[in-house]
């Protein structure tokens, strides 16, 4: 069976590394590789500070069809948290969501990159380049994420559009420019999988979720 990786699947055996979040372990940088695949970047004023903070993975697609069929089975929210990193030259992404059950926490570091809006880090564990590119922004509400993962040494490319939002849900406008994101890319708007939220993920708890209520139990 053949693989893909996304860059995040948080991002597994035959896997696809998709989402920027949601294996269970910390990916660290390595030097930044050439972009093979030109791609737009958002204005020369992209700023990175007020990019930082909380914001919500609510929308996502992929050209990865085991990452595509294991976020249907699982179309949860995921709650991300963006901090600097020691250096000016990368930050942490934190990834929470809830997966069989459990609230999972994951991080990734990013490299920033001499192109404004572009990062990049490296999974080692599965031999993948991915490089993010933030396309458009409005740093109070939303942001489209284009992910650009490459594995080696096959040089299999992978792509992956994110929208996240600083609530729960953005508006119908925003969601059409995303969908017009995706068809430009030849991706079909038909396959974005909307993300439900599951309520606050708790690292370390075990959810019980039914159709009329939610119930926690702490791990012993």
């Amino acid at each position: 069976m053949s693989e893909c990786s996304t860059g995040g699947g948080t991002m597994e055996r035959v896997v696809c590394v998709a989402s920027l979040l949601v294996l269970g372990a910390v990916w660290m940088v390595q030097a930044v590789p050439v972009l093979l695949e030109p791609f737009p970047l958002p204005k020369d004023n992209f700023d990175l500070d007020p990019f930082m903070g909380r914001w919500n993975e609510v929308a996502v697609v992929s050209t990865c069809p085991h990452y595509m069929r294991r976020k249907r089975g699982n179309p949860v929210t995921v709650a991300l948290e963006l901090q600097h990193g020691a250096s000016d030259g990368n930050f942490t992404m934190t990834a929470t969501s809830f997966r069989n059950g459990s609230c999972h926490r994951t991080s990734t570091d990013f490299r920033l990159t001499d192109a404004t809006g572009r990062f990049y880090h490296h999974i080692a564990r599965f031999r993948a380049d991915v490089d993010s590119f933030v396309v458009h922004y409005k740093y109070d509400e939303y942001a489209m994420i284009r992910l650009l993962s490459i594995e080696q040494p096959s040089g299999n490319q992978t792509t992956t559009f994110k929208l996240y939002s600083r609530s729960m849900s953005v508006t119908a406008t925003v969601l059409d420019d995303f969908k017009t994101l995706v068809r430009q890319r030849g991706l079909s708007d038909d396959a974005i999988i909307m993300n439900q939220s599951k309520g606050v993920c708790v690292p370390g708890e075990r959810v019980t979720i039914t159709a009329q209520h939610r119930v926690r139990a702490s791990r012993g």
